[in-house]
């Protein structure tokens, strides 16, 4: 009978509390870390996040980094030789930031989570899905529906893990890249040393904003933003770098460097994208990989300037 009466909950995460075995309290938001079920009774969330959860949660956590190693490339110059340090640096804060993120969430001490899991584009919007049934009265039931994904709740920042992992990021750089930067940076101008780390000071909000209000769309654009952006980036730096041919690519390590980070994405979208929900036919996928690049370098002859520019003075 309690269960019958706690269907009348109106709105999709509306729910009762169940206390000792029965239903309790008025239809309202559930706790952190719970859900009404389809009986509109609050549950604990007890599932393991999917690989594409953790997918998502990897390419929130590779944000940071690859900014930071954006700016830290951008802002040291081609002849400072601090820049390989930094940017190992800001490779272990992440790392660190990432575990201490995990060991900090339930159940904590453990490096595994507990998720509520994602049905919906909406569960990532609960505070617009808060029902009027009498079209006055608004009853607020905006919770972490996607916990711990989500951090959207009335307006305000709850501690979600992507933040969590943030603001870890944030206190570490803090504490260890000034003190770095000061003692190894010697080549660069003061007002040039820091300025990597300025900039971190700028796209953490930025990140922190998109996580908050694009969360639920970055959940489901992810893979396609990684193709994406990946690909741009490096057709961007070939053609930056003069990169024509196979003797081109091999003749500095760092290109290397480059274009392996760049596969890593590549491979990273495609699993994204196919979830691997049937082995035999994703992982063959795997081999698209180096597609781009060899055909950049089988086409980039083709297509430089210079010689359609002469070849267009001679034809004329």
């Amino acid at each position: 009978m309690a269960v019958a009466m706690s269907s009348t909950c109106p709105g999709l995460y509306c729910g009762r509390m169940m206390v000792n075995g029965s239903v309790e309290g008025e239809c309202g938001v559930c706790p952190r870390g719970e859900r009404a079920n389809l009986q509109k009774v609050c549950e604990r969330c007890i599932e393991s996040p999917e690989l594409y959860d953790w997918l998502y949660l990897g390419f929130m956590a590779m944000l940071p980094l690859v900014l930071h190693w954006f700016f830290i490339e951008w802002y040291s110059g081609k002849k400072s030789s601090s820049a390989l340090l930094q940017h190992i640096t800001a490779m272990l804060e992440c790392s660190v930031s990432a575990v201490v993120t995990l060991l900090v969430t339930e159940p904590v001490g453990m490096l595994s989570i507990r998720s509520c899991g994602v049905q919906m584009l909406s569960d990532w919007y609960t505070m617009l899905y808060n029902p009027s049934p009498d079209y006055i009265n608004t009853i607020h039931c905006t919770q972490e529906a996607v916990y711990p994904l989500c951090c959207v709740v009335f307006l305000l920042l709850s501690y979600t893990i992507v933040l969590i992992y943030y603001a870890f990021c944030l206190v570490l750089m803090m504490l260890l890249r000034p003190l770095l930067v000061k003692k190894i940076a010697c080549g660069l101008g003061k007002s040039d040393r820091f300025k990597s780390i300025y900039a971190a000071l700028y796209f953490f909000p930025i990140l922190t904003v998109l996580q908050a209000v694009g969360g639920g769309l970055l959940y489901y654009a992810f893979p396609y933003i990684i193709l994406v952006l990946s690909l741009v980036t490096l057709a961007v730096y070939m053609s930056a770098s003069e990169i024509q041919s196979f003797k081109n690519l091999v003749a500095k390590k760092k290109r290397l460097v480059v274009l392996f980070s760049h596969w890593l994405l590549h491979a990273y979208g495609i699993i994204s994208i196919s979830r691997l929900d049937k082995l035999e036919q994703d992982l063959p996928l795997l081999a698209l990989v180096p597609g781009p690049a060899l055909f950049y370098i089988a086409t980039a002859k083709f297509t430089e300037p210079s010689r359609i520019l002469s070849e267009g003075g001679n034809g004329h």
